[in-house]
């Protein structure tokens, strides 16, 4: 799962290694997914950031949950708390090539490479069944591992908060709220 909707993502503001809120949409977007998984049987965990937190106290309720450093968020440095539409338009060069290869480009980043490595001890780590709260591109990385594909696949599919993305047998299944009408 993806943390829920904060102040930055609504303005197109970059994360990163930093935070913000949560949003009342974000706030509601972790309550769908509770009781999306309210039934749902495996370890818990979350990034130990605040709006993955925030999140996770939110879909886990008053059940217990591990916080793992290996869910951040990928790092990117000299971008973070920039708005995407600025950087677009001041460092142009960073964001030739394919879709989100601007992460190993970014000053002072973590780079995809590093992400992948942290990600799969994680889920290297697992010994079954496991609910996760994270962030975007750590989610993509995540999804893309557990399904046995290569990270030039990083960009596909829909990347949504306010879901869960259920991963089991090779496949992966959105499941979403009945309310949710984005």
């Amino acid at each position: 799962m993806r943390h829920g909707e904060t102040v930055w993502n609504r303005e197109g503001r970059l994360h990163g290694g930093l935070d913000a809120r949560l949003t009342s949409r974000g706030e509601r977007q972790a309550a769908w997914q509770a009781e999306l998984t309210e039934n749902c049987d495996g370890q818990r965990f979350s990034s130990p950031q605040g709006r993955a937190v925030e999140t996770a106290r939110r879909v886990f309720l008053k059940r217990v949950f591990k916080m793992d450093p290996a869910l951040s968020e990928v790092c990117i440095g000299g971008f973070a708390g920039h708005l995407l539409a600025d950087l677009r338009r001041n460092s142009a060069e960073a964001f030739d090539g394919p879709p989100l290869s601007w992460y190993d480009r970014c000053p002072g980043g973590e780079g995809l490479q590093a992400l992948e490595l942290r990600c799969r001890s994680f889920l290297a780590g697992l010994d079954g069944p496991a609910l996760i709260v994270t962030h975007g591109i750590t989610l993509r990385m995540l999804r893309l591992l557990a399904l046995g594909r290569t990270i030039d696949r990083l960009a596909e599919g829909e990347m949504r908060q306010g879901v869960v993305y259920r991963i089991s047998a090779g496949a992966c299944t959105i499941l979403r709220h009945e309310e949710d009408r984005s």
